[in-house]
């Protein structure tokens, strides 16, 4: 079903900006839209009203669009997400409570300029992956009756697929903000862990838990992260954003990037689904990434863990006084699936989490040496019908490639990649270490504007596509000379774990020089304005958090800089001031370090 607006943040802007449209005109025809829709979708458990709205919009009343970045905005939050003086169910109305204070991000997202509208239906106390599981309806899926619109952020994703948000609030234990996400044909951002405030958030695992962001295209994702990551003190899983982790690092991803692949997929039968996902990896590499195979196995054992171990007792908490005083208040399904909580001991959560800390060693061995992994974002889609007949078994299903990502510590988002015959949305998962979120965004940009599909509501990316280059926690580094592969210092890279990622030359407008001094002896590559020449260079990937060390031990005149690859791409590197020549041998002749030395052994 397409949406009569155009909700994208780029064109509300220019609406506003340009006198066309005002929040207030907005916020009413959408929700004249959302009374209709709710009918058949059960997306709100309670949609705003009128009055209800007018606080905030009055908020924006004599400001200008420019004065704030998410001006007149209209948001959704899943009704396990505080807003003051309205209740919060977690989709159980004997748990219901009115909260005198909104949560953390939703406060931010207020102060930004953004208009909420609703609070979304769900997955009782977040536990499910169907969006069925709620008293409140079950939610039937955007574009096709017969499927679920998954969950359990199931509302939150229907208040953008339908059009009646511009983004949506949701959140992310187990995949409840991607595989609605992917059902759904929308992008789902679940950042790493605590990088988006949990304050004022029903938990389900608290430990696991994360806030969510569904959206249309990761661009817009990647803004709202970029204004909302903060450090809350009153979250105490809350974790500061590096600042590589910021907005600047939204950008084109460079070719040659390498992304995991499981040597061990599953479909569970679908025909459709492995084409699709051959389809999405050549399309990756058609990026310019480089596929690499990987061993899935321990993912997939960390997976198992958060329904079949204790982590089960810990979505127990919230629910604990209903589930012992009023049984019946809780739906039979949530109640079957906490059953055994009581059960697990603290040497069986010890024992879990020893495994699970084992499980983590393997999986961020195999991650280390990657960019990303590529992964379905659900093996396969079920029906209500199966859903009906199977709920536990199906719901299973739809988690196969999500569930691990929390226990392990990982950035993850959900990307639209085409559909199935039927029409179905269907979708792919990116996912890399923590503090990765902005890079991993970038490529699913990327591919977003490769495949050149049209957004929810027909509309298309018509922003350019960015033109800085996207960067993530390594730094790479170019190097020409002692710190080159088997010289002297290249321990300096290796003891901080650095890996070389390119063996290629300069652009040939550099001249090199062995630096007076020594030993070691040390090289000097310096621009020339005419007479240079193609310097033999090797690329090197350091984790960021140890450029600062490594710098520091950089002597005079040596430095880092920027400097230009054969390729045309720019590096921070090497380069020597001019103050450093004074007494040094051209040796641009040679053509690179290790030619220079192999001269003076000859000699």
């Amino acid at each position: 079903m397409q949406t009569s607006f155009d909700l994208r943040l780029s064109t509300l802007r220019a609406a506003y900006q340009a006198g066309k449209l005002t929040p207030r005109q907005l916020c009413h025809r959408l929700r004249t839209r959302a009374l209709t829709l709710n009918a058949d979708y059960a997306l709100y458990i309670h949609l705003f009203s009128e009055a209800e709205l007018e606080p905030y919009l009055a908020a924006l009343d004599g400001k200008s669009p420019d004065a704030l970045p998410l001006y007149g905005i209209p948001f959704a939050i899943k009704d396990n997400i505080d807003i003051a003086g309205i209740a919060t169910t977690a989709a159980c109305p004997a748990f219901a409570y009115v909260p005198e204070r909104s949560a953390t991000l939703v406060e931010q997202l207020i102060a930004l300029g953004a208009v909420p509208v609703g609070k979304t239906n769900l997955d009782q106390f977040a536990t499910g992956l169907n969006g069925t599981r709620s008293p409140y309806g079950a939610c039937r899926n955007s574009v096709h009756p017969d499927y679920p619109a998954g969950g359990s952020s199931a509302g939150s994703a229907l208040a953008v697929a339908l059009g009646v948000a511009s983004f949506a609030l949701g959140t992310d234990t187990a995949g409840s903000g991607r595989v609605p996400a992917a059902l759904n044909n929308l992008v789902g951002l679940k950042a790493s862990k605590g990088l988006l405030s949990a304050a004022g958030v029903v938990p389900a695992c608290r430990t696991l838990d994360c806030v969510t962001f569904f959206t249309t295209s990761a661009e817009e994702a990647s803004q709202l992260l970029s204004l909302t990551a903060r450090y809350d003190v009153l979250d105490d899983y809350s974790r500061r954003n590096p600042q590589w982790n910021n907005g600047a690092a939204f950008g084109k991803p460079r070719t040659g990037f390498r992304f995991g692949v499981p040597q061990q997929l599953e479909f569970f039968g679908c025909a459709e689904s492995p084409v699709l996902f051959a389809a999405a990896k050549a399309r990756l590499m058609a990026l310019g990434g480089v596929a690499v195979e990987i061993d899935f196995t321990p993912f997939l054992a960390a997976a198992r863990l958060l329904y079949e171990g204790p982590w089960v007792a810990e979505r127990y908490i919230t629910a604990q006084t209903l589930l012992e005083t009023e049984p019946d208040a809780v739906l039979p399904v949530i109640r079957n699936v906490l059953a055994s909580a009581p059960h697990y001991s603290a040497v069986n959560t010890f024992r879990a989490q020893y495994r699970v800390q084992q499980l983590k060693a393997q999986c961020d061995a195999i991650v280390d040496g990657l960019d990303c992994v590529l992964t379905p974002a659900y093996p396969r889609a079920v029906t209500l019908a199966e859903l009906a007949e199977e709920p536990v078994k199906r719901n299973s299903d739809l988690g196969y490639y999500t569930n691990f990502m929390n226990m392990l510590d990982y950035a993850a988002v959900a990307v639209p990649a085409g559909q199935m015959q039927n029409g179905l949305p269907w979708g792919i998962t990116l996912f890399g270490r923590a503090f990765t979120d902005q890079y991993l965004l970038s490529l699913a940009d990327a591919l977003q504007r490769q495949q050149g599909a049209a957004l929810v509501g027909g509309a298309g990316l018509t922003t350019a596509a960015p033109v800085r280059v996207a960067t993530h926690d390594r730094q790479r580094l170019v190097v020409c000379g002692a710190h080159l592969s088997g010289q002297p210092l290249n321990h300096q890279l290796t003891d901080r774990g650095g890996r070389c990622v390119q063996c290629t030359q300069s652009a040939p407008d550099y001249r090199l020089y062995a630096l007076a001094g020594g030993p070691p002896l040390r090289p000097g590559m310096v621009r020339a304005r005419d007479g240079g020449a193609a310097i033999e260079v090797e690329v090197w990937e350091l984790p960021s958090a140890e450029v600062g060390s490594f710098l520091a031990g950089i002597p005079a005149p040596l430095g880092l800089g920027q400097v230009q690859l054969a390729d045309g791409q720019w590096c921070t590197g090497f380069i020597c001031g001019a103050e450093g020549l004074e007494g040094a041998r051209d040796i641009t002749a040679f053509g690179g370090w290790r030619a220079f030395l192999a001269s003076l052994h000859q000699g």
